[in-house]
């Protein structure tokens, strides 16, 4: 498929989805036995999730440029409010010590105390942060690491196209005022989660891998980043074995960090958490849950699911469904982007097709 017809596939799957989704009906998601999803809040758009004190939850909203806060209310459904709007691609947010960071295409702004200021819509500060400007891969995810620096994935602006020497596919680090700005990893062609290892603070993040290449190749990536420095291989090789036919002539892949586990190729492999919660059985405990937002360009669509990592002495050891319903029959009710573990040990999942936030618990 050439370039431009992949362009006018992707418009035409946007246009589909801004015209509406099929209703989504719960009882049509498959979970292991034991574990439950309801809707816990309507929101739409729902993009990124941060965890705020006392179970409240951020929420940004992509195509409207809006971001949220979903405010438990005891039994009755969580108050939804539109905390900041008009802001551009607000995708990436994350909350550190009572203050909110926003990540829009090419800024990042800070909302202060924000927790009190709910019902107020806070003046949001801008960071002394150089982002670049381009909108292809421009929604930028962040978070905030156990060495408490702030993480900016930096996509391709393109498909495939080797501009890492301008600032493009990494994910960079630097202290929450902007300064000691560091290139922490490098060859990453869109990434749109990563989170760290709970006991040895170890970065994992997805990765997208590149279009055009047929319905089977190349698997998206689970990367894992014990240190800064390394490359994982786009654009020149892709997912540790596959060199790119453009940009893989001359380069070895071997020279390049091979992923920890391969995702299904086209999956759209987005949020990715570590289960770190108690309410869920203990052979989930520690494990990785992936989001998988599902495919645009391949022939038969697949994703749409939350899948799960098993992990053995640190390494994965398998890649399997947890969560799936979200598609049926080439039909899409739902498209899964991030994931969050609460206090209560529950699991929430955003659906930016569906405007919804589920809630996954498990009672023996």
């Amino acid at each position: 498929m050439r370039a431009s017809a992949g362009i006018l596939l992707f418009l035409g799957f946007l246009t589909a989805q801004s015209s509406g989704a099929e209703p989504v009906d719960l009882d049509d998601i498959e979970l292991p036995p034991g574990f439950k999803i309801e809707i816990y809040a309507n929101v739409p758009n729902a993009r990124s999730l941060a965890l705020a004190d006392h179970d409240v939850v951020f929420v940004s909203n992509r195509r409207k440029s809006s971001v949220y806060a979903v405010v438990p209310a005891g039994e009755a459904n969580p108050q939804v409010l539109e905390i900041a709007t008009g802001l551009k691609t607000p995708n990436g947010i994350a909350f550190f010590n009572g203050d909110l960071y926003i990540a829009e295409v090419g800024r990042i702004l800070r909302l202060n105390d924000v927790e009190s200021q709910l019902n107020i819509r806070p003046v949001p500060e801008v960071l002394d942060i150089e982002l670049p400007g381009e909108t292809h891969h421009g929604w930028r995810y962040i978070g905030i690491g156990p060495d408490y620096k702030l993480y900016v994935a930096i996509g391709a602006p393109c498909n495939i196209c080797d501009r890492g020497a301008e600032g493009f596919a990494q994910i960079i680090r630097m202290n929450l005022d902007g300064s000691g700005r560091e290139i922490y990893a490098e060859g990453i062609r869109n990434s749109v989660g990563f989170t760290w290892h709970p006991d040895t603070g170890e970065l994992w993040f997805t990765d997208n891998g590149r279009d055009m290449m047929g319905d089977d190749i190349p698997p998206d990536e689970l990367n894992r980043a014990p240190a800064k420095g390394l490359h994982f291989g786009y654009p020149y090789c892709h997912a540790g074995d596959i060199p790119d036919p453009e940009f893989g002539e001359g380069k070895e892949c071997d020279d390049f960090t091979a992923p920890a586990q391969k995702l299904g190729p086209h999956v759209a492999a987005l949020g990715v958490k570590f289960y770190t919660g108690e309410m869920f059985p203990p052979e989930y405990h520690g494990q990785i849950f992936v989001a998988e937002h599902g495919s645009w360009n391949r022939s038969k669509k697949i994703g749409y699911r939350i899948s799960l990592v098993r992990l053995e002495n640190g390494a994965p050891v398998s890649y399997e469904v947890f969560a799936e319903g979200w598609m049926r029959k080439e039909k899409v009710s739902g498209r899964p982007v991030d994931l969050l573990v609460l206090a209560d040990g529950s699991m929430l999942v955003s659906d930016d097709y569906g405007g919804k936030i589920y809630r996954i618990s498990y009672e023996k």
